[in-house]
């Protein structure tokens, strides 16, 4: 739960600076954050399946 915390923490400096970013670092930035967030989200989804 503190990885998610952080991430989130993380989220928000990001797209605070995004503005100061070429397009190409937002979105490798944008696409590392969804793709931990799907992977969080499946592994979640799994431990509740195998309870």
């Amino acid at each position: 739960m503190i990885a998610l915390a952080a991430l989130l923490l993380l989220f928000g400096v990001v797209l605070g600076a995004v503005a100061h970013f070429p397009l190409s670092v937002s979105l490798v930035a944008a696409a590392v954050i969804g793709g931990w967030l799907v992977a969080f989200a499946v592994r979640e989804r799994l431990s509740k399946l195998s309870k």
